[in-house]
């Protein structure tokens, strides 16, 4: 057995060219741990993010990394060994995880053809979904899913000092803002799922999807700004957030809620108060448990992963300036040989 790999690499911070394809050490399973061999890594904003130095995040929560580091959460493969300790896996199962979000801001190594994932953060691949599909799901999913159904855990909330609450959906009216993306054509089909009249905001070429994918009404931003246009809504799910997040709070009911997936940067908290609206938001966290209870939803086609483009692992850098020029339709993921 070989003891290295490949894997991409950052050597230092930058744009999608200092994403190195080269030789790595191969990880070994510690206690709790399962090795996997990874088929398909899901991207996500976190790994630009980290790319670039988190130059988003303010300064005291940027973390300390030392390179070279791997970065990456989402995959899907084959468990290849697992630590003495874990019994609920075996050599040879098909599984998908979220690795390590956020305990590891510094990459969780997802990036390379093995990484070992702890048996907590693990559930075995939906069947029904191959390798690619179950590699887009898992951040975007459970951002989507935490969000608006069931937060899953009872960590302390590093964004607001409350903790986040979902609300109810069924027979409420549901605007998802940035439906197109990653969470967003998640948020429309869970918000959908759980008995929602949804309405998806997306440029225009986006609408037979959103729409194939369940949203009731469709608002091309690029014609009309959608807080002009609605008003009385019971959720608004804005997957662009940060300080324009504000502008919906308007086209809340009293008493309505506004989640910012992006929550740095909002502005409103003094106009939220005076319209009796709440803002929430939470930060995605892995969860093995919360995967298998979605597997079933993936596996029979009640929830669908859009692929918006694949490229091998060793094209990483391609991949990431293609997520740089944004209107992404689903997921980009990559694919290990």
């Amino acid at each position: 057995m070989s003891d290295t790999m490949k894997a991409t690499r950052l050597h230092a911070f930058g744009g999608p060219d200092v994403l190195v394809y080269e030789d790595a050490p191969k990880p070994q399973p510690k206690e709790g741990e399962v090795l996997v061999r990874v088929h398909a890594v899901g991207i996500n904003p976190p790994d630009w993010y980290l790319r670039d130095g988190y130059n988003a995040l303010p300064p005291e929560w940027r973390p300390q990394v030392s390179f070279p580091l791997i970065p990456g959460t989402d995959i899907s493969g084959v468990v290849e060994a697992i630590a003495e300790d874990v019994e609920r896996f075996s050599v040879g199962d098909e599984v998908y995880s979220m690795v390590r979000f956020p305990g590891d801001l510094t990459g969780g190594k997802a990036y390379a053809e093995y990484v070992c994932v702890s048996a907590s953060e693990l559930a075995l691949k939906p069947a029904g979904i191959d390798h690619v599909h179950a590699a887009g799901a898992p951040m975007s999913l459970l951002t989507a899913w935490q969000f608006l159904v069931e937060l899953g855990h009872d960590e302390p909330n590093p964004l607001q000092p409350d903790r986040h609450r979902p609300v109810p959906l069924e027979g409420r009216t549901v605007l998802v803002n940035g439906a197109a993306g990653g969470v967003g054509h998640f948020a429309v089909q869970v918000a959908k799922l759980k008995g929602a009249r949804v309405i998806a905001v997306a440029s225009g070429k986006h609408e037979a999807l959103l729409r194939d994918l369940g949203a009731d009404e469709f608002i091309d931003y690029t014609k009309t700004a959608p807080e002009d246009l609605v008003r009385d809504l019971d959720l608004v799910v804005d997957n662009v957030g940060g300080a324009a997040a504000a502008r919906f709070l308007r086209t809340l009911k009293r008493g309505g809620a506004l989640f910012p997936v992006y929550p740095l940067g909002f502005a409103g908290a003094e106009e939220a108060a005076s319209r009796g609206v709440t803002v929430s938001a939470t930060q995605v966290r892995s969860s093995g448990a919360q995967l298998l209870e979605l597997a079933p939803l993936l596996n029979d086609g009640s929830i669908r992963v859009v692929i918006d483009s694949t490229y091998p692992l060793a094209d990483a850098s391609k991949a990431h300036a293609r997520a740089g020029q944004g209107h992404i339709q689903g997921k980009i993921v990559l694919t290990v040989e």
